[in-house]
């Protein structure tokens, strides 16, 4: 064979190799689900998931795809919501609500292949896990704030429903709140639902006009922040950063962190290290972290937050060291203990200082 002839031969292999390399079908991206219990929006609970949701995407570069469906109530609907993910063939699935626990694992039972993570419930299967933020620790700080910066000596909360993570973030706000001002109180209000901005209004409302000059909240919507901007009391958010609706009022909050959460879940599911874990992370996770606290909070105070922090990073310190007692007087952690995540999980006492009884008490 000539140089000419050997040239042609290697450039027709080229040619040949190149063509195939065009033909070759693109990789298929992996589909990822989101069930809501709210609509997005521009800031709570849902909106913080969807932050989440849109780091994942960006973080893959198009290799992995996403779906949501906001609005989806606690129950059968989600069942069916979840069913319907599934069967379109997402490979992994987050259901972001408490009362999604059971519909979860109803579904997970028929798609064995699909990984669910359901977020702040507590049963697990062989292919579902669950995941939750110690929200409690920024709870604890707020309430740090709140009793330093208090005249009524008063704060209030409007809550949602009385599971246990609601309970807690009451509690570890007392906690706070007494650490620095053993005078202080606080009123709660339920609302009985994730999301009514009316109803959160109008609690809010009704806490102010009991003595409240600091407000916080779990609820979903920015009502709570709205009242006190407009009362100009206090307050802390609750989710995501609502400073554009209480530019004056919101002293601090807890916000919630998933994107690198949600991406490290999906890299194990791909690379198939997944397994069902129950996850809890805090400030030393990076799953919660403080806003930005407002220039009316004193420097002293600042840097006590600041201090106090990091002691919780680095678990010197925990909202709930004992000794710790229900209203009723009676021994909960017992004195220089640090409550178990299991009795956590349960909380269904409030501490001395929440001027109020828990439902159905």
């Amino acid at each position: 064979m000539n140089r000419s002839s050997f040239m042609h031969k290697l450039l027709g292999v080229a040619a040949l190799a190149s063509a195939t390399l065009i033909a070759a079908p693109p990789e298929t991206p992996v589909k990822v689900g989101f069930v809501y219990v709210g609509p997005v929006g521009d800031a709570g609970w849902t909106y913080q998931h969807d932050l989440g949701r849109k780091q994942l995407e960006k973080d893959f570069k198009g290799k992995v795809v996403t779906q949501f469906v906001e609005n989806v109530p606690e129950g059968a609907d989600s069942e069916r919501v979840i069913r319907e993910m599934a069967k379109s063939g997402c490979k992994v699935v987050f259901t972001t609500s408490f009362g999604y626990m059971n519909p979860t694992l109803a579904v997970a039972k028929t798609y064995p292949a699909t990984t669910f993570m359901h977020a702040t419930g507590y049963k697990m299967a062989a292919n579902v896990g669950i995941y939750n933020g110690r929200f409690y620790e920024g709870r604890y700080l707020n309430g740090v704030i709140a009793g330093k910066m208090t005249k009524s000596n008063v704060a209030g909360i409007v809550a949602a429903f009385p599971i246990p993570e609601v309970v807690m973030g009451i509690n570890a706000f007392t906690r706070g709140m007494r650490s620095v001002n053993p005078n202080a109180k606080v009123k709660v209000i339920w609302t009985n639902s994730w999301f009514d901005p009316g109803k959160e209004r109008e609690a809010a409302m009704t806490l102010i006009s009991e003595g409240a000059d600091m407000l916080t909240h779990d609820t979903d919507s920015t009502a709570v922040i709205q009242a006190a901007e407009e009362k100009g009391v206090g307050s802390f958010c609750y989710n995501s950063n609502e400073v554009k609706y209480g530019p004056h009022s919101q002293l601090c909050g807890t916000i919630q962190l998933w994107g690198d959460f949600y991406t490290k879940i999906v890299k194990d599911v791909i690379a198939g290290t997944w397994k069902p874990e129950n996850i809890w992370g805090g400030f030393n996770k990076g799953l919660i972290a403080l806003a930005p606290m407002n220039a009316s909070v004193p420097k002293d105070v600042q840097a006590l937050i600041l201090k106090l922090k990091d002691q919780i990073s680095a678990g010197k310190l925990h909202p709930f060291t004992g000794l710790i007692v229900d209203q009723s007087g009676k021994e909960r952690v017992p004195a220089g203990k640090t409550i178990s995540d299991e009795d956590l999980d349960k909380m269904d006492y409030y501490v001395p200082g929440v001027d109020s009884k828990m439902p159905n008490a």
